[in-house]
């Protein structure tokens, strides 16, 4: 079993840059599909980003592309997420999981690409990141 903490949120200005960390202990991250989701109140968690074992095509949700990239150090079993250009709506509480396969659960639902948080086993207790002037 993997546990995952997430650390690296804040209270950023819009504009502004965060780097989130998901730190892994009882498993090597890197033989396995991983994403990062955020969640506001009374909202369904969404996913954000996610790359698979070895860099494995990594995927963004369409409004975070060109802005977030995500990335393995697998000497330190983590995984991060750089947030550039932060705007208001990327506000929420920020969670890193995996799904212990090596491969991301894509799917095609409402038009576009979503990344099911249903899918996903393994989770870290959230970071919060607020984007406010």
């Amino acid at each position: 079993q993997v546990q995952l903490v997430e650390s690296g949120g804040g209270l950023v200005q819009p504009g502004g840059s965060l780097r989130l960390s998901c730190a892994a202990s009882g498993s090597i991250l890197n033989h396995y599909c991983v994403g990062w989701f955020r969640q506001v109140a009374g909202k369904e968690r969404e996913g954000v980003s996610s790359i698979g074992s070895e860099d494995y095509n990594p995927w963004y949700k369409d409004s975070v592309k060109g802005r977030f990239t995500i990335s393995r150090d697998n000497a330190a079993n983590t995984v991060y997420l750089q947030m550039n250009d932060l705007k208001p709506d990327d506000t929420g509480v920020y969670f890193c999981a995996t799904d212990m396969r090596p491969r991301c659960p894509i799917i095609y639902s409402d038009y576009e690409f979503r990344l099911p948080a249903s899918r996903f086993d393994s989770w870290g207790q959230g970071t919060q990141v607020t984007v406010s002037s």
